[in-house]
């Protein structure tokens, strides 16, 4: 495959969950890429060249030959209509309009457990705070969800591997990965999922000390 022409900035910690959606998804399109890290705790995304970059000044960004695009589901949705490959999404229109609205619910909704279980806890370590009454209605609310929208005996959320469920397993893995109690259907879900092998390129990431 010739090169791609592609740049993607993720954050410094590699602990933003978005970064990783769009990292995972160039990977499985089997893309070309390189990383550029913006250090997000030192405003980096505040400077010129990143502003003049970024419309939204945040990460994920992707730059195509010129063509910046930020929001991590637009760059798994861009990639998987200009690039051949592995789909991202599911091929039948209302299996992928659910897979886009698992991500935009898990980035827009459950913010109790996205900060009280935040991706530190995920790429540093767990924490030994247990959840509020907040969070814990938050985490009740995830795995209901969850058990509805994974299929009975499935690894899957859609019959095969689509970019939803490295999303949703990531959720599930705040808790997981915190010791935190998880329906075993579900645990054992975020597990096998966070196996994959683009998944764990980002996992391994080398991470500088917080």
């Amino acid at each position: 495959m010739p090169p791609a022409n592609l740049l993607l900035y993720v954050d410094a910690q590699y602990a933003s969950p978005y970064a990783m959606s769009a990292f995972v998804a160039l990977h499985e399109k089997g893309l070309p890429f390189e990383v550029t890290t913006i250090d997000l705790a030192a405003n980096a995304n505040q400077e010129p060249h990143f502003v003049a970059t970024s419309l939204t000044r945040r990460v994920p960004t992707l730059v195509h030959n010129g063509f910046s695009l930020s929001e991590s589901s637009a760059i798994s949705e861009y990639l998987d209509e200009v690039f051949p490959g592995v789909p991202l999404y599911p091929e039948e229109p209302q299996s992928r309009a659910r897979a886009r609205q698992i991500q935009a619910w898990l980035r827009s909704d459950l913010v109790p457990v996205r900060q009280e279980r935040s991706t530190e806890v995920v790429f540093y370590g767990p924490t030994k705070l247990p959840l509020s009454t907040e969070g814990r209605a938050s985490a009740e609310k995830l795995f209901s969800a969850a058990e509805v929208m994974l299929p009975a005996n499935s690894e899957n959320l859609f019959g095969r591997w689509c970019i939803a469920d490295v999303d949703l397993a990531l959720m599930l893995n705040r808790l997981v990965l915190n010791g935190d109690p998880v329906p075993e259907r579900l645990a054992v879900y975020a597990r096998h999922q966070w196996q994959r092998s683009s998944v764990q390129l980002w996992v391994n990431q080398r991470r500088p000390p917080l």
